[in-house]
């Protein structure tokens, strides 16, 4: 709780996942992946509450083990087409007396506690209905572009972008999946957590922005990791 206002964190975790499969549990840095985001959760000053909800028995034993509460989520939200909206409206059938609404995936490991607190903070102190994670771009979407059947790159950057130099652009953002925050009647409303209007950014570093879908990503999670 802060200033009077509630929070539920959901962390969302299937058992099935194409690109890595078993990802939510695989062991990064010695600890299933979902850990990490179990850990930063409950360390946090702020959330009143922490949600598991998955498909998968060997996810849930992990929750119940760190003390969460755990919610078996039906099939039809244990497939590919099931967004996180869906998985969100499923817990607060059950959860639903809070204030605000967390999103915490677990595929964002270097995401901490820290993190969760900054952005509930800056959602207080903007008196926000919704709060989103971001990060700085690695490269200006403004040097990219599509390329057509013959990879003819005839117009494919604006003349007058040709002769600067990349800190002379403008900076560009992206989610970064980390923290999704939303005043709770707002999001059953709009089913988003990109709300209307007073909605802001909560800015993270590159390094703890690392969303993990692949194997490559799951590698250098675990390069940064070791590296601290």
């Amino acid at each position: 709780m802060l200033d009077g206002k509630t929070f539920l964190a959901v962390i969302p975790a299937r058992g099935g996942s194409k690109r890595l499969p078993r990802k939510n549990i695989l062991p990064l840095a010695g600890k299933p992946l979902i850990t990490w985001s179990i850990e930063a959760a409950k360390k946090s000053r702020y959330l009143d509450e922490v949600v598991v909800s998955s498909d998968d028995n060997e996810i849930l034993s992990i929750a119940k083990q760190n003390a969460l509460q755990v919610i078996k989520r039906p099939d039809r939200l244990a497939n590919d087409t099931a967004s996180s909206i869906d998985v969100i409206k499923h817990t607060l059938n059950i959860f639903s007396s809070y204030d605000y609404v967390v999103l915490l995936q677990p595929t964002s490991p270097l995401r901490e506690k820290k993190h969760i607190d900054e952005a509930i903070e800056l959602l207080v102190q903007q008196e926000a209905d919704a709060v989103i994670s971001v990060c700085e771009v690695e490269h200006s979407p403004l040097w990219s572009n599509t390329l057509g059947e013959n990879n003819s790159m005839s117009g494919f950057l604006d003349q007058k972008l040709l002769n600067l130099r990349s800190q002379e652009l403008k900076q560009y953002y992206r989610l970064n999946g980390a923290i999704y925050i939303a005043k709770t009647e707002l999001l059953l409303t709009q089913d988003t957590f990109f709300l209307e209007k007073n909605i802001y950014a909560y800015i993270m570093p590159q390094k703890e922005s690392v969303d993990i879908d692949t194997q490559l990503d799951f590698d250098f999670a675990t390069f940064l990791i070791q590296g601290k």
